[in-house]
């Protein structure tokens, strides 16, 4: 074989190799970025008001999947999880109750094994009576019997008492019942992005003081 040939050859496999480190790279980004998302973190939307003032419509949000791995969810965690009911849905509350607590609430507040549970992110934007045929909530749960008032009842081992920080617009533990500490995702993290799709102004469709805060 001349030289020539040899330089050819050698040229070929040298491209071959170097087409073949492209795929194994994009291969392996491929296969880490499936780890990750599955895994340790990953990127979701607040679709509703169920959370507000916490969370905003629009507010796009990082979620750390792998801390549970670690500990056991905490009173106050913000937790985006599997919707019993439905699981393709996900949810997103703060788990207010833990296994084996007994939770009752009255006129609106909530009591762990009888006493008080301080809650200075709940609010409550609905002072009309929803046992009225009229009030929007009525048709929920049995005329909405659960809303303002709920139990005593023990959490049971491995559950979870999920409600959402807007307390009169959240379908949550109330109506749903517990949630199974199987069907948690992960904790809220960050807002990394907020887009207020309700503005018309352009310039102010972005929530610029959102974005970077830690959600707690």
């Amino acid at each position: 074989m001349s030289e020539k040939n040899i330089r050819v050859a050698q040229d070929k496999r040298t491209k071959k190799s170097v087409a073949w480190e492209y795929v194994e790279a994009i291969i392996i980004a491929i296969i880490l970025a499936f780890i990750i998302r599955k895994f340790v973190i990953q990127a979701y939307k607040i679709p509703s008001g169920s959370m507000l003032e916490t969370l905003q419509i629009g507010d796009h949000i990082l979620v750390n999947k792998f801390i549970y791995y670690l500990k056991d969810p905490q009173r106050g965690d913000i937790i985006v999880f599997k919707y019993p009911k439905d699981k393709k849905r996900d949810f997103i509350k703060r788990l207010v109750a833990l296994p084996g607590e007994t939770i009752e609430i009255r006129d609106k507040k909530v009591y762990i094994n009888g006493i008080l549970l301080d809650e200075p992110y709940a609010v409550f934007n609905d002072s009309e009576n929803i046992f009225n045929k009229n009030h929007p909530a009525y048709y929920i749960d049995l005329y909405a019997r659960n809303r303002d008032n709920f139990g005593p009842k023990v959490i049971p081992e491995d559950s979870y008492f999920m409600m959402g920080d807007n307390r009169d617009y959240s379908q949550d533990s109330r109506y749903w019942g517990f949630l199974d500490q199987e069907l948690i995702e992960g904790k809220a993290l960050i807002i990394y992005w907020s887009w207020n799709g309700s503005q018309t102004n352009l310039l102010k469709k972005v929530r610029w003081d959102r974005i970077g805060d830690i959600i707690h």
